[in-house]
């Protein structure tokens, strides 16, 4: 082992090193995001080319990851092995949906949802491209990069707490964001998709579940993702009620309602996680094992 350590480049091992992996590939990919978000806001309304502006980002940062993890990390991307990927994606689709509409239930059970009548079916497609922007590169950014690195580094543990506050506070620089808004969605978002990560030590369940999540928030039942604006869905949505149930103009994501959905999902996958041995310890205990 130490012969091998000897044989790597100095200016290897550097790029190796956990803070400055997470700063490159990070940074790399923070940029994708950036760069996908300007695009769709400034050609709002403009549905095929911001698909398509979205799926070749996707294609870029995917390209960027697999190159990072080939030529830096020196490793086979087993996180987004194929064999799989159409089970857990799904399994994330139908958990994503499922929680959302969840949410929505309960909420018409009280009397703070109802239903105005429906657009027509072509108000599904606008809400493609941001979902599946936001779904794919941001999971490749914040499990894919943040917690796995953090994770190989300073164990499971840790990163979860880590890439979960992150994630909370990141969300703050949305428009109507709040402290218990971000508060709420490093918990319940954070905990849950690193969880989805952890069960299957794949990304695609979580990338389905983010990417179903929004896109059935938004193209379904015409609510606000994160602070953006309210787009139309298929459903015509009156919501009347306390902004700790409903999420206020920010959204659902930042409601008690989802807060504690999500977060009763995210602690069963967690517990399904432990259960199948997959915590990773700390450097320190690693060597001292």
């Amino acid at each position: 082992m130490n012969g091998q350590a000897s044989t790597t480049p100095l200016w290897l091992r550097i790029l190796q090193f956990p803070p400055v992996k997470l700063l490159l590939l990070g940074g790399m990919l923070f940029y994708c995001i950036g760069f996908s978000n300007l695009f769709m806001s400034e050609n709002k309304g403009a549905t095929l080319p911001s698909t398509v502006a979205a799926v070749a980002m996707i294609a870029l940062a995917m390209a960027i990851y697999f190159g990072f993890a080939r030529w830096v990390e020196r490793r086979e991307v087993s996180e987004l092995a194929l064999p799989g990927m159409v089970k857990e994606m799904g399994v994330g689709i139908l958990i994503g949906s499922g929680l959302y509409t969840g949410c929505m239930l309960i909420l018409m059970a009280m009397g703070i949802y109802r239903m105005d009548g429906f657009n027509p079916v072509s108000f599904l497609v606008p809400a493609i491209a941001s979902a599946l922007s936001s779904g794919f590169l941001e999971e490749l950014l914040f499990r894919g990069a943040l917690f796995r690195i953090v994770e190989e580094w300073l164990g499971s543990w840790i990163s979860i707490i880590i890439s979960s506050a992150v994630f909370g506070l990141v969300h703050l620089a949305n428009p109507d964001a709040t402290l218990i808004g971000a508060l709420f969605i490093s918990v319940e978002a954070g905990l849950l998709l690193a969880a989805a990560y952890m069960v299957t030590r794949r990304l695609w369940m979580s990338i389905g579940f983010h990417v179903s999540w929004n896109y059935t928030q938004s193209a379904v039942f015409g609510g606000i993702v994160s602070g953006g604006i309210a787009e139309p869905g298929l459903i015509k949505p009156i919501l009347n009620g306390p902004d700790l149930l409903t999420g206020g103009q920010f959204g659902l994501e930042a409601s008690l309602t989802a807060f504690l959905l999500c977060t009763t999902t995210g602690v069963i996958l967690l517990v399904m996680a432990v259960r199948k041995g997959n915590i990773v310890p700390p450097f320190w205990q690693k060597s001292s094992s």
